[in-house]
């Protein structure tokens, strides 16, 4: 049986365990926890394979059994899980019914798997070399053979210095080198199958497309099979062969990757992909459009389809019968009665505004204005130039995207802003052309007021003793001095604007879903009627559904209420789409500063290119990808001349670049470079009517 073969059986249900041609075989599977006495179903017949050399991949909000299915298949399940029927077979053995030593066995040798965040996975106190040679030996390889082994593999995932590497901590890697360390380890014992979960989710956009590159070839090169889970659609578009489409425990969707994506045939992948940003939608003048309602509570079982309280296709035969899988092309399937008008069902959000939001002044002074900021910390005695001589400004009811790679100063400028970090001598920061006291805690509460934030991470920003009446009321009180009638009025005001109900206010962060904390830090931040908000990546955590919810929520309040945003992100779609103008921070410095639709379109500075070079497509297409060299490097020694110059591919055989540090200039009305290649010059390279790159990547 061929792979499109092996995949139309899977879906239908008819996977077949015993094909030789498939690293993985799951047929009919359930995975069921205990809890309160009761086994509730978190997969529910669930059957796919992957084929040898195959990358498939899995999708589906969070919630939806992707990392269950990834555990069952390695016995990895807590205490209270277990596969309760069904089958599972791994390049022709079972591990559902194996003892503990040969189940050992399979996960060291047969079965790798790659987790979201690298540190979890290193021990802190083993040098990296020891970790990783730790495998080789006990494949049977002495320790001289073992380090050899564990120097060419971290060759092999493209670290430039693997001996010295070897000799480090894991705390002395960055991220992206400490995932590259992981593959490393998970490759080591030639697995058969690879498991991926969200291994790139927590990485800037370059190192993302650094890691990604790094897949194909060491598939090819140990023909591997990669099981890739990820709610970053662009992510599996651009990686997986094909896909499977979970939702509550259900595979509803499965075919070819470009074929899904481009003609999805259920209404919740339909749904899914309408909730991404695409080129050329913005926020004045689109919404997104997203998936009403929320996923059915763990072990819940309804009498239909699974989906049928969410779909704007359902009838009364979804809520009453189970659809089956029915064949919709070469190698794919779709758990739905109306596969057919699934591409075309009706969006759950209007696409055009009911009314056009004002658009930000241009004539008047700025709301927010910084000037010559900079900030340097001390470290172990040698100082750290985080930010340097910076000067931006932020308008009424405008949204400024600040991008770059981590380390690049975006949080440091924003805590300055927000007066947690006191700047160096000389750095000024206003707010209506008043000087702002560099510690908060010595602004007026009218400053306060004004001032706000959103944190990437909510469970770090609210307290969980506090239900969320009490944490969205405190700074009602506290900072707006509303009490009585009038809190209760604003309190009911600011839970239906953020699209909270009623039923949430008793409840603790602990009982919320990541998309419902984040709309009460949401509506905590807007309590106050604050004037600028500032969102350190607010969505990053977030399924795509949540997330377009949310970026429509902070469009809509900003229309309504004027508020000016400071929007840091390394998601360059949601800042394409939320933005009105875009700041490039490398090292502390502004690389480029201009109108959104200038800095995404060419010219720009070539690290901008670079960033967005490295950007997946959910609509496969395919941009030339520029690789930047080696790492960023370190604030406490920047490079001389353009701070840039060490990673940069256009850099000049001048040698101005490394001596003279570039003047940030207006090329075009409000766009600033900071760059030696003329304007004219850089707009020739990006759009190839020139000379070609130096260090291109296909």
């Amino acid at each position: 049986m061929n792979a499109a073969a092996a995949s139309g059986a899977a879906a239908s249900g008819g996977a077949e365990p015993s094909d030789p041609a498939s690293t993985l075989a799951v047929s009919h599977l359930d995975v069921a926890y205990r809890v309160r006495g009761q086994d509730r179903l978190a997969l529910r017949d669930v059957s796919f394979t992957i084929a040898r050399g195959e990358t498939y991949g899995l999708v589906g909000e969070s919630g939806s059994g992707k990392s269950t299915a990834a555990l069952a298949l390695v016995r990895y399940l807590p205490r209270n899980g277990r596969v309760s029927a069904g089958t599972i077979t791994i390049s022709g053995q079972d591990p559902l019914s194996m003892g503990k030593a040969a189940l050992r066995d399979l996960r060291a040798r047969t079965v790798s798997m790659v987790y979201q965040e690298p540190g979890r996975a290193l021990n802190p106190s083993i040098r990296v070399g020891r970790q990783i040679a730790e495998v080789y030996e006990l494949a049977g390889q002495d320790r001289a053979a073992a380090r050899a082994a564990s120097e060419e593999m971290l060759r092999k995932v493209q670290i430039s210095d693997p001996r010295g590497v070897m000799d480090r901590y894991p705390h002395e890697l960055s991220g992206g080198m400490a995932q590259r360390v992981v593959i490393a380890m998970a490759l080591a014992a030639s697995p058969s199958l690879l498991i991926l979960d969200e291994p790139t989710t927590a990485l800037d956009a370059t190192v993302e497309a650094e890691v990604l590159d790094l897949l194909p070839p060491l598939r090819e090169e140990f023909r591997t099979s990669v099981l890739f889970i990820s709610h970053n659609l662009a992510v599996i578009a651009k990686m997986c062969d094909r896909v499977g489409v979970l939702y509550a425990g259900e595979l509803v969707e499965e075919g070819p990757a470009r074929a899904v994506f481009d003609q999805p045939r259920h209404p919740y992948t339909v749904g899914l992909l309408r909730c991404i940003p695409r080129r050329g939608q913005r926020k004045d003048r689109d919404r997104l459009d997203t998936i009403p309602g929320f996923l059915p509570a763990p072990g819940e079982e309804p009498a239909g389809c699974v989906f049928a309280p969410r779909c704007a296709l359902a009838t009364d035969r979804c809520r009453a019968e189970a659809p089956p899988a029915y064949p919709v092309g070469p190698g794919r399937a779709s758990r739905c009665f109306y596969h057919e008008a699934a591409p075309d069902m009706p969006r759950s959000t209007p696409a055009s505004l009911p009314a056009a939001p004002a658009a930000p002044a241009t004539d008047t002074e700025p709301l927010v204005g910084i000037e010559e900021l900079s900030k340097t910390f001390t470290a172990r005695g040698s100082s750290v130039r985080a930010l340097h001589s910076v000067s931006l400004s932020l308008r009424r009811g405008e949204t400024l995207g600040l991008v770059g790679e981590s380390g690049s100063g975006k949080t440091t400028l924003a805590r300055v802003l927000l007066g947690l970090t006191a700047p160096d001598e000389g750095s000024v920061v206003t707010l209506d052309g008043a000087r702002l006291s560099p510690d908060a805690r010595r602004r007026p509460r009218d400053v306060l007021r004004a001032l706000q934030i959103v944190f990437q991470n909510p469970d770090s920003a609210l307290n969980r003793r506090h239900t969320v009446r009490s944490l969205i009321s405190r700074p009602l009180s506290r900072l707006a001095g509303l009490s009585g009638a009038r809190l209760r009025a604003r309190l009911e005001e600011l839970i239906t604007s953020v699209r909270l109900e009623d039923r949430h206010l008793p409840l603790r962060p602990g009982q919320l879903s990541g998309g419902l904390k984040q709309r009460v830090a949401i509506a905590r931040a807007f309590g106050g009627g604050p004037r600028v908000v500032v969102c350190d990546e607010p969505t990053s955590a977030l399924d795509v559904s949540v997330q377009a919810a949310i970026l429509n929520l902070l469009a809509d309040l900003q229309a309504r209420e004027q508020a000016s945003y400071l929007f840091i992100s390394h998601d360059l779609g949601l800042v394409r789409y939320l933005s009105d103008r875009i700041v490039v921070l490398y090292l502390g410095r502004v690389m480029e500063v201009g109108p959104a639709g200038a800095v995404f379109s060419a010219p720009h500075h070539p690290y901008t290119e670079a960033l967005l070079s490295a950007v997946p497509s959910i609509d496969g297409q395919r941009t030339q990808r520029i690789k930047l060299e080696g790492e960023i490097p370190s604030a406490a020694s920047p490079p001389s001349g353009c701070v840039f110059h060490t990673r940069c591919p256009r850099r000049l055989p001048s040698g101005i670049c490394e001596s003279t540090e570039p003047e940030l200039l207006e090329g075009e009305p409000g766009h600033l470079i900071r760059c030696h290649i003329p304007l004219a010059e850089l707009r020739g390279l990006q759009t190839g009517e020139t000379v070609s790159l130096q260090g291109e990547s296909p």
